[in-house]
């Protein structure tokens, strides 16, 4: 283990040393030159990873990066590998990925379950789920599957919807001794929506898309989508959630927008999906700055903190995807990831090696001094979205599709876990019912900035 820190400390050294003006190389009009350059920031992403190192724990990234981000930085490979074709770090992906399931096959491995929320297992079966869409390579037949591995992660969290508060919704926290437990927040409720919309395209099955319906029409009784389909943070059941921390981050908004777009897909361009597909789309505006993306919550006052360092690197994944499940707004979203993109590599341009990413992409090619997984894995996913054109599209069970699922991973039986139920009234507005004024009162505003 002190080797493994050591190389870490070396590499991470060398990334973040002394400024080299350079910056990287970028032609959004060359296929080739696109993917040199996303050759290169995997690269350098990758550089920060221990767990393949003897000692270390396959899967894990070392402090001060959450297990969650690893799921996240291995779905951005999984990523590389559709766009580019590179096999590169195939094997270490998938040593990773299959490492992480637990003895249940369901991401709840006893390494993290102290301290794993919702959304943690949520990103790492959704990099499960696009291992099965862009039919990344199988794991030996004796191991977990990768769309039994993204079922798993919907049964064990359809199991935990929360109807005893907020009207429905799934909380932040999934252990009642940690911080965050009463959270009802939109990554968590995001990543369910989103794995449950694909899982419904992919596999066809109506459940997953009933579940999916639930969870909009719950996110939109509380507020956490408003009418503009702008997407907020979250909101407490101690008030009965009926006031929303409306700090907007931009994984929330991809995590819907690609929901969305996978059940306008589903539904056959139905009129409803189709008006909040849009709608959220639209709403992803205030992330823009001149078309360069940004994080508004907490980039310009320099305060995104380690976390929220890797957020832009989701959104332009899921808009990226988007445009398979919905063609027509190719050019709308790629108006967007194409500046991005080439802002993101002029900001590389930091470290001894001249080419470590900043977060800044509004900054141009003046390196904004920070570094890490998140400010690799943003800049990757960003310039790689613009190959979405030529990658082929997702696949299902039907069309190519060659990974096998399980209806019951996760859970000894479908029958209750599986079944939605009718959405109820109840369902829908008991989460606007107001809690008493003395509540409101002794609550106050301690939970307001709770930041996922």
């Amino acid at each position: 283990m002190k080797t493994s820190r050591l190389l870490t400390n070396i590499a991470t050294a060398f990334l973040a040393g002394s400024q080299v003006a350079q910056a990287l190389d970028l032609d959004l009009s060359s296929q080739d030159s696109i993917k040199s350059a996303a050759k290169t920031l995997a690269y350098d992403m990758m550089l920060y990873y221990t767990g393949n190192r003897t000692g270390d724990i396959p899967g894990n990234l070392p402090a001060p990066y959450y297990w969650w981000e690893a799921g996240a930085m291995f779905g951005a490979m999984i990523d590389y590998w559709y766009y580019t074709g590179d096999s590169t770090y195939n094997d270490v992906t998938t040593q990773a990925m299959l490492f992480q399931v637990g003895p249940n096959a369901d991401y709840m491995p006893p390494n993290q379950t102290k301290t794993e929320g919702n959304d943690d297992q949520g990103f790492w079966g959704l990099a499960a789920m696009s291992a099965a869409e862009v039919n990344f390579p199988n794991p030996p037949s004796n191991q977990p599957q990768w769309l039994a591995l993204a079922q798993a992660v919907f049964n064990t969290q359809a199991a935990r919807w929360d109807t005893t508060s907020c009207g429905g919704g799934l909380r932040w926290q999934i252990f009642t001794f940690n911080n965050g437990y009463t959270y009802k927040n939109s990554i968590s409720n995001g990543c369910f929506f989103n794995l449950g919309a694909r899982l419904a395209k992919y596999t066809g099955n109506d459940t997953y898309a009933q579940w999916a319906e639930r969870t909009w029409e719950w996110m939109e009784a509380i507020k956490l989508i408003d009418e503009d389909y702008y997407v907020y943070d979250g909101s407490d059941l101690t008030i009965n959630c009926t006031r929303i921390n409306r700090l907007q981050f931009t994984y929330n908004a991809g995590a819907m927008l690609l929901g969305a777009a996978n059940m306008y897909n589903y539904t056959n361009g139905s009129a409803i999906w189709e008006q909040r597909m849009n709608g959220l789309l639209k709403g992803t505006d205030v992330f823009f700055n001149n078309s360069v993306m940004q994080e508004v919550a907490c980039e310009g006052v320099g305060k995104c903190n380690t976390d929220q360092q890797s957020f832009k690197a989701y959104l332009s994944r899921w808009m990226a995807a988007t445009t398979k499940m919905a063609p027509k707004l190719y050019t709308q979203i790629m108006a967007k990831l194409a500046p991005s993109a080439k802002a993101a590599a002029q900001q590389c341009s930091g470290g001894q090696n001249g080419r470590t990413c900043g977060l800044k992409w509004t900054a141009g090619s003046v390196w904004d001094g920070s570094y890490g997984v998140g400010q690799q894995m943003a800049a990757l996913e960003v310039v790689q979205s613009n190959l979405i054109q030529q990658a082929r599209g997702p696949v299902t069970n039907t069309t190519g599709g060659t990974s096998t699922g399980n209806n019951a991973a996760g859970t000894s039986s479908t029958t209750n876990v599986l079944n939605p139920g009718v959405a109820t009234k109840g369902d829908r507005i008991g989460a606007g019912f107001l809690t008493t004024v003395v509540l409101v009162m002794l609550i106050g505003m301690l939970w307001w900035m709770i930041v996922d």
